[in-house]
């Protein structure tokens, strides 16, 4: 299928180029020239403007917003509504808010333009690794896109779980779930760095966890390329920010009157660490770099260089 991508940083251009290899065609438009000319070097085709970008789709026109949550999503929703007609598409697959996509979805609908909101997970691994992709929309307005979504997520890893604003909420409480897994590493990282007296190698640890130990996961698998001694580790400064998510399902645990105190204590935890440090904290600033890219704060001040990129072993 042809499909555009708006948005190309780090997820938009993975999931850019991940389209591409599958066969799809895709139009790509960013605010940075730069950006586009990465993604025509591989296949893509650039526009210079949203306009543009829209006439180089065809009908029916499907199109992925992948820019920060909140104002720019909906500035970028609403622009390309202009652009669309009854039966064109448009995907919401950031980190947004259910209850705005319900919103925008009713928008939408009066001109007959389907939205879906696509909960994405799988940071910068996603192009090599895939895309779990959680799905919320009409079933007429995901079929349009299905394809997308069919090459975007490794076998087993999409589902449209519900009508708009599903994907959202379940991406939602997923990162929720992250919160609170992400907490229990380091907290326990942080118990065993403790124990002076064993003087354990906390590296070597988290790899042999990777193996047969019922607390295996991706993540586990990140601390240990974290914890590695040529990572940088000892560097970080052990500030966690929260994006939003964490925030909300603590917020619908209130609201429904559902008990997630280790949710609520992970954000609680990322709060503190505003005003702290402590090797947990680092250890969870550090598995955020790995699985999103996302910068840390180094001792001196800096922000860090992205890692998370595959490497070998």
């Amino acid at each position: 299928m042809r499909i555009g991508m708006v948005g190309l940083g780090k997820m938009g251009a993975n999931m850019s180029e991940r389209l591409l290899k599958g066969g799809h065609d895709v139009v790509a438009f960013d605010l940075n020239q730069g950006a586009r000319d990465a993604v025509a070097s591989k296949g893509a085709v650039p526009a210079a403007s949203l306009a543009e970008f829209v006439s180089q789709l065809s009908r029916p026109r499907a199109a992925w917003v992948m820019v920060p949550a909140g104002a720019a999503t909906n500035a970028t929703i609403d622009e390309l509504a202009q652009h669309f007609e009854s039966g064109d598409v448009i995907v919401d697959g950031g980190n947004s808010n259910y209850k705005e996509a319900i919103e925008i979805a009713a928008r939408l609908e009066e001109k007959g333009i389907g939205f879906v909101d696509a909960g994405t997970s799988g940071g910068v691994w996603g192009l090599t690794e895939g895309y779990c992709l959680m799905v919320g929309g009409t079933k007429e307005a995901v079929a349009v896109v299905e394809p997308a979504f069919l090459t975007l997520a490794p076998k087993d890893g999409y589902s449209h779980v519900g009508p708009v604003g599903a994907g959202h909420f379940v991406k939602m409480v997923h990162n929720g779930i992250e919160y609170g897994l992400m907490q229990a590493y380091a907290e326990g990282f942080e118990i065993m760095s403790a124990a002076d007296e064993f003087n354990l190698d906390l590296h070597e640890i988290a790899s042999i966890w990777r193996y047969g130990s019922v607390v295996r996961s991706w993540l586990l698998d990140l601390a240990e390329r974290a914890l590695r001694p040529d990572a940088g580790f000892e560097e970080i400064r052990g500030v966690v920010a929260d994006s939003g998510e964490g925030r909300w399902t603590a917020q619908e645990a209130v609201d429904r009157g559902v008990p997630a105190p280790v949710i609520l204590t992970s954000l609680f935890t990322r709060f503190a660490s505003q005003h702290e440090d402590s090797f947990q904290l680092k250890l969870l600033s550090a598995l955020r770099n790995q699985f999103g890219g996302h910068a840390v704060t180094l001792e001196s001040g800096q922000q860090g260089l992205e890692s998370g990129t595959p490497a070998p072993g």
